[in-house]
């Protein structure tokens, strides 16, 4: 509905084969896909209904690589002491620090995520778009320069599709919001206080897409992203069916009775057929047809439990998963009956790490996009210096690179800017600045910091 909405406005959006199996991600990421955790079972006696049970490892790679790039030690900052307490009141009014979180695991789950900003009278606010609600129109060298974000809303009692459209018109962004009823599936009217179209006189775009920077091989010619785990599907069922089968272990390994069927109680049902009669989840008994009762015995089968070949198995999935999805081999470790976080020491060379260092690349430049956004929205210069620091400690703990900073210093190695700019994350400029406030020379030793 949404893009037949789109096109009857005389939009474009990108074409049906561009888009991405975001359902299907969508169900991994929820734990439970209907097409493979839900299956038949015949028991001896009729075909029943069974459900698989999950590890729901795609919410929990999803989880990590969004708590590695956005997490609590992420730093945005400013050389323009105002200018950041301004950006910072809008960041923490929007909540940023907690919904950005979010939204980044989706867009590691989904493929793609955005966020969209717009001028109220109560300031700038932030949306947190996921990828089944962003419609690309126009993009170019692998980035969206027009596009529409679409959210279901209840207004005046019926349920309304709204479209927030973001164009380009003569060099400048022009933004589009329409109301669709979706019962009558005309244009309803606009809330009050939404403008149909905003003009922004400005070539600074209010939204920013983020997905993970790795190659789609799905759809090479779409704008959007693939999901961090979308060519780890086939991975993620052998997770699923081993973790299945160990927990059928325990409750199979019970004691299973075998029974001649005429030795079983029945009963009469309403179509007049004599059936066993059963619990169909009890797995203790099994009947047999056409054995002789005086010549059959009942007998037992006592099953062992395959802990270790399971748990081994499945020790080994999580591995190969871990790898497909950009951990390097070793991320997780199945004890205790739970997936944990393995202790790592990452190096500069390890898959880990370059991946991680990939994806930072998109996330800072949404990041200093979505700044610009709201200094302009705030009436400031959109084109101030803004500082991202991501938290590298998964590398290696601030302690440790102070102390090397500062042996370094102290055999000339590098100089005391240098050692502010490593240790304090301060940009060159503003670390000489630092030094020669305190009436030090470049060069002299961080000890005398």
């Amino acid at each position: 509905m949404i893009k037949k909405a789109l096109i009857d406005l005389g939009y474009t959006p990108a074409p049906d084969g561009m888009m991405m199996p975001v359902d299907l991600w969508k169900s991994w990421y929820e734990g439970k896909v209907k097409s493979f955790h839900e299956y038949r079972q015949y028991n001896g006696k009729r075909v029943l209904r069974r459900t698989r049970k999950s590890l729901s490892m795609a919410k929990r790679v999803c989880e990590d690589w969004a708590d590695m790039i956005f997490n609590e030690k992420l730093e945005i900052s400013m050389p323009d002491k105002r200018l950041q307490d301004i950006v910072g009141n809008v960041l923490d009014k929007n909540n940023f620090r907690v919904c950005a979180n979010r939204m980044i695991e989706l867009a590691f789950a989904l493929g793609t995520g955005a966020f969209v900003e717009h001028k109220t009278k109560d300031g700038v606010l932030i949306d947190y778009v996921k990828a089944d609600m962003i419609y690309p129109l126009s993009f170019a060298n692998g980035k969206i320069t027009e596009c529409a974000f679409a959210s279901r809303m209840m207004i005046y009692g019926e349920m309304h599709t709204y479209l927030n459209i973001h164009v380009i018109e003569q060099g400048k962004y022009v933004v589009i919001n329409k109301l669709i009823c979706e019962r009558t599936k005309k244009e309803a009217p606009l809330p009050q206080g939404i403008c149909e179209k905003f003009y922004t006189n400005s070539d600074v775009a209010l939204f920013q897409i983020f997905m993970p920077n790795v190659a789609n091989n799905i759809c090479p010619d779409s704008p959007l992203g693939i999901s961090v785990f979308a060519n780890a599907i086939d991975v993620l069922e052998g997770i699923d069916l081993v973790y299945d089968s160990y927990q059928n272990e325990f409750r199979l390994g019970k004691k299973r009775i075998i029974v001649p069927l005429t030795m079983a109680k029945i009963e009469m049902e309403q179509q007049g057929e004599i059936l066993p009669v059963f619990d169909d989840n009890d797995t203790e008994f099994y009947a047999m047809s056409g054995a002789d009762p005086d010549s059959f015995s009942i007998s037992e089968i006592n099953m062992d439990i395959r802990a270790d070949a399971h748990e081994t198995g499945l020790q080994r999935s999580i591995d190969l998963l871990s790898d497909l999805c950009g951990f390097g081999s070793g991320k997780y470790t199945y004890t205790t009956g739970r997936v944990k976080t393995a202790t790592q020491i990452v190096s500069e060379q390890s898959d880990l790490f370059r991946n991680l260092k990939k994806h930072e690349l998109v996330a800072e430049r949404a990041i200093r996009d979505l700044v610009r956004a709201i200094l302009y929205l705030s009436g400031e210069n959109p084109d101030a210096e803004v500082i991202v620091n991501f938290d590298d400690s998964i590398i290696e703990n601030s302690e440790t690179t102070a102390q090397r900073a500062l042996l370094e210093v102290q055999n000339n190695i590098i100089d005391a800017a240098e050692y502010l700019c490593r240790v304090y994350k301060m940009p060159r400029k503003a670390a000489e600045e630092k030094i020669k406030s305190m009436n030090l020379e470049v060069h002299t030793p961080a000890t005398a910091v």
